[in-house]
């Protein structure tokens, strides 16, 4: 399919009030239902916050391609570029039958204006659609590393007792093992890193609330979860939300041939617990859903790690307004978004491609 977009790197915003402006006029161009959230919280600049939906297609529609941006909210950039492109470039313009699109821009919209991956409970929203109501998966590596991977203080040498700390770990575990420590998921500490939440936060309710009216008729769904900080420069690695054993596992390989997962070590990721697709399936259960997370790489994994937990010390314990404070916030956004026109161009192509492939495997299957 032709694509009218002439210039990729034009649809990606510098802040999250630009990709809300555009999300809206794109959708809007395109002929969508738009409705939009408000969120409790206000921006840096004292703005508003809010997460808006956009629905393409017939209202009683049996097959919905989903997609999703800013689920972490620094990575809200990408997201929201990616879905205001599909909205220009025309793609969704001829939708086969009884299918209907629903983009959900900026579901965290506070970590996106505020350029944190985290929402404004500190949740790691991709940790928590788990069932609060029960005991939570542990991480006993994170226990162990806490006060390195979250320190009191943030300096040249106190990170380099941190990554003694690390390196001591990972010789006597594997680096896998240390990966899954950092980033998991953990549900004790409530200032840390990762943190899935003691409850179902305002994006995880939000999401529910979103979905829940089409529960009635949409049987099939193709859901892509947008996100940034693993993988090579630019690579958009298509990552299954299925585990082994799961009927969604072999759609996923069957509508995409390159794409990986967590629990065979094709991936980038460690199996993640209490994801977003959790959310889908609780919500409408008759649904079959083949759900992949299009991840895009930006920094090596040390650094993005590095930048994650220097913007949960500035948060904890620094100043925002000072040298210190300014410098993290520049690391972390660069970590997540790579302002770059060589990675956005390869980043919207990927998501093109993804889109298309995800369109076709929804509706043949």
């Amino acid at each position: 399919m032709a694509v009218k977009i002439s210039s990729p790197a034009a649809v990606f915003p510098g802040t999250f009030a630009e990709g809300r402006q555009r999300f809206r006029e794109a959708a809007s161009a395109a002929g969508a239902t738009l409705a939009s959230r408000a969120n409790p919280e206000r921006g840096p600049d004292g703005g508003d916050l809010s997460t808006e939906t956009a629905w393409l297609g017939p209202k009683d529609a049996s097959r919905l391609f989903f997609a999703q941006a800013g689920t972490h909210g620094a990575e809200g950039f990408c997201g929201s570029g990616i879905e205001t492109g599909w909205l220009q470039s025309g793609i969704f313009e001829q939708l086969p039958p009884d299918t209907a699109v629903l983009l959900v821009h900026a579901i965290n919209p506070y970590g996106f204006a505020w350029v944190r991956r985290v929402t404004e409970d500190n949740i790691d929203l991709n940790r928590n659609f788990v069932d609060h109501g029960k005991p939570t998966p542990d991480n006993p590596g994170y226990r162990e590393l806490r006060n390195s991977i979250c320190p009191d203080e943030w300096s040249r040498e106190g990170e380099n007792r941190n990554r003694a700390q690390f390196q001591a770990y990972a010789g006597k575990h594997g680096a896998w093992a240390l990966q899954a420590a950092i980033t998991q998921g953990q549900y004790f500490d409530n200032e840390g890193v990762f943190y899935g939440g003691k409850a179902a936060g305002w994006s995880n309710r939000t999401m529910r609330a979103i979905l829940k009216p089409h529960s009635d008729h949409v049987r099939k769904i193709a859901f892509i979860d947008l996100h940034t900080g693993l993988g090579p420069y630019g690579y958009g690695e298509i990552i299954c939300n299925h585990l082994a054993g799961d009927p969604g596992t072999a759609r996923v390989k069957d509508w995409y041939n390159d794409a990986t997962a967590t629990d065979d070590g094709t991936s980038t990721s460690t199996v993640v617990t209490g994801d977003t697709q959790i959310a889908i399936t609780d919500t409408i259960p008759e649904a079959e859903v083949t759900g992949v997370t299009l991840e895009y790489g930006t920094l090596p994994l040390e650094e993005m790690l590095l930048a994650v937990r220097a913007d949960n010390w500035l948060h904890v314990h620094g100043d925002l307004e000072n040298a210190k404070g300014k410098e993290i916030k520049s690391q972390i956004r660069a970590a997540f978004y790579p302002d770059k026109d060589d990675w956005k161009k390869m980043v919207f192509d990927r998501a093109i491609d993804v889109a298309e492939r995800a369109m076709k495997g929804l509706t043949q299957s």
